[in-house]
C-alpha cells in the first residue's frame, strides 16, 4: 500500500507540472505539498524531519538573498562591465567563457554562487528569450557537473565524501577525467549555439555605454516584461528557493521506502539509468541512500554520474536549475523540452564510456 501510494505521488510530481499550467507556475508549493504527502504515506513524518527541512534550506536561501541584494546594489556597475565586455568580445566567446569558467569554478565558489552569477550575466546578453533559455540550460548542466569535484561545491559531493570516508580530493581524482571534458563540451556547445544564433539573426553587438540600466529586461516568458528586481522580488525569490529546497528534503525522505524496495542492490548498469529519478528528487538524498564505502570505484562512478547528468534534465534536479529557473522564470515545459533529450543523449554516451571503453 505504501509503495503504491508513493508511486502515485511520484507520477503526479512527474506529470502535473507539464499538464496543468497553474501547477507549472507554482512549482514550489506544489512540490512542498507532494513532499509532505510522501512523508505521510511512508510514515516518515516526524518533528526531527520537520526541523531538518526547516534548517536545510537556510544556507542556500541566505546565499540567494545576499547575492540578490549585492547584484541589486551593484547593478549599474555590473551592467557597465558587461556592456564593455560585449563591445570588445563577440557574444559567442563571452557565453563560452562564462559557462566554462563557472562550470570549472563551481566546485570552489559553490554551485549556488555560480548559478547566481550565471543568471545575472544571461539577463544582460543581447539574445532573444528562447536563446537565453538554451544557454541557461547548457550552463546549468556544466555547473551541476563541475560542482561535484570537491565537497564544497554541492550537497551531493559533501554527502558522498562523508559516506565514503574519503579525503577532500577523492571525487576530483575519481570523476575529473569525465566531468572536466563534459564541462568543456557544454561550454563549447553553448558558444557554438550562440554563434549560430548571432549569425542567423545578424546580431552585431552595439551596447549603449550608460550607467543607467534599461527599465525592463527581456523576459523568458512570452512577451511579458521581466521587471527589474526590487527589494520585495529579491526576498520573494529567496523564500521560493527556501520552499523548493524544503520540498526536496521531504520528497527525498518520503520516497526512501520506494528507493529501498526497488533501487538499492541493483546492478550498477541498471542503477545508472534508474537514477534518472534524480531529475525530480534531490540527488543528494539518493546519493546518501545508495552509496556505501564497501562499493568499488566502478559502482560509485556509475551511481554518481547517473545522478549528476540526469540532474540537469528537469528544474527540480539540481540547485543551479532551481535558482536559474526562479530568477529567469523558465517554465517546466521549456526546461524539459531541451534538458530531457540532451540529458538522455549525454547519459547514453557516458554509459558507453563507463561500461564499455
Amino acid at each position: 500500500m505504501v509503495i503504491a501510494g508513493l508511486t502515485v505521488i511520484l507520477l503526479l510530481v512527474l506529470a502535473l507540472p507539464f499538464l496543468i499550467k497553474k501547477i507549472e507556475e507554482n512549482l514550489e508549493p506544489f512540490l512542498f505539498v507532494m513532499g509532505i504527502s510522501a512523508t505521510i504515506v511512508s510514515g516518515k513524518i516526524s518533528t526531527h524531519l520537520v526541523m531538518e527541512a526547516l534548517r536545510e534550506p537556510i544556507m542556500i536561501a541566505s546565499v540567494v538573498l545576499i547575492a540578490g541584494v549585492l547584484f541589486f546594489l551593484l547593478k549599474d556597475q555590473f551592467s557597465i562591465l558587461m556592456n564593455k565586455l560585449l563591445l570588445r568580445v563577440p557574444v559567442a566567446i563571452v557565453v563560452l567563457g562564462v559557462v566554462l569558467i563557472l562550470g570549472l569554478l563551481s566546485s570552489v565558489i559553490t554551485a549556488i554562487v555560480a548559478s547566481i552569477i550565471l543568471v545575472e550575466v544571461i539577463t544582460l546578453l543581447p539574445l532573444k528569450r528562447q536563446h537565453k533559455i538554451v544557454v541557461c540550460i547548457l550552463a546549468c548542466f556544466a555547473i551541476g557537473l563541475g560542482a561535484t569535484l570537491t565537497p564544497v561545491g554541492e550537497p551531493l559531493a559533501t554527502i558522498a565524501i562523508a559516506k565514503l570516508d574519503e579525503g577532500f580530493f577523492y571525487l576530483f581524482h575519481l570523476l575529473a577525467m569525465y566531468i572536466i571534458p563534459m564541462v568543456v563540451f557544454f561550454a563549447v556547445l553553448a558558444g557554438i549555439y550562440t554563434l549560430k544564433v548571432a549569425k542567423e539573426n545578424n546580431i552585431y553587438i552595439q551596447v549603449a555605454m550608460t550607467a543607467e540600466p534599461q527599465a525592463t529586461e527581456d523576459s523568458l516568458i512570452e512577451d511579458e516584461p521581466l521587471e527589474e528586481d526590487t527589494w520585495a522580488s529579491i526576498i520573494i525569490r529567496a523564500l521560493k528557493v527556501y520552499l523548493f529546497v524544503m520540498a526536496l528534503v521531504f520528497l527525498g525522505e518520503g520516497f526512501e521506502p520506494l528507493i529501498e524496495a526497488y533501487i538499492l542492490g541493483l546492478n550498477p548498469q541498471l542503477l545508472y539509468w534508474i537514477n534518472m529519478v534524480s531529475a525530480v528528487l534531490d540527488n543528494a538524498t539518493l546519493c546518501a541512500a545508495e552509496i556505501s564505502n564497501s562499493m568499488g570505484d566502478a559502482t560509485i562512478k556509475a551511481i554518481l554520474m547517473g545522478l549528476l547528468i540526469s540532474g540537469g534534465m528537469l528544474i527540480p534536479g539540481n540547485i543551479p536549475n532551481i535558482i536559474s529557473a526562479s530568477r529567469l522564470r523558465i517554465t517546466s515545459k521549456e526546461w524539459a523540452k531541451l534538458g530531457t533529450p540532451l540529458g538522455l543523449i549525454v547519459m547514453g554516451i557516458m554509459f558507453v564510456v563507463l561500461f564499455y571503453l
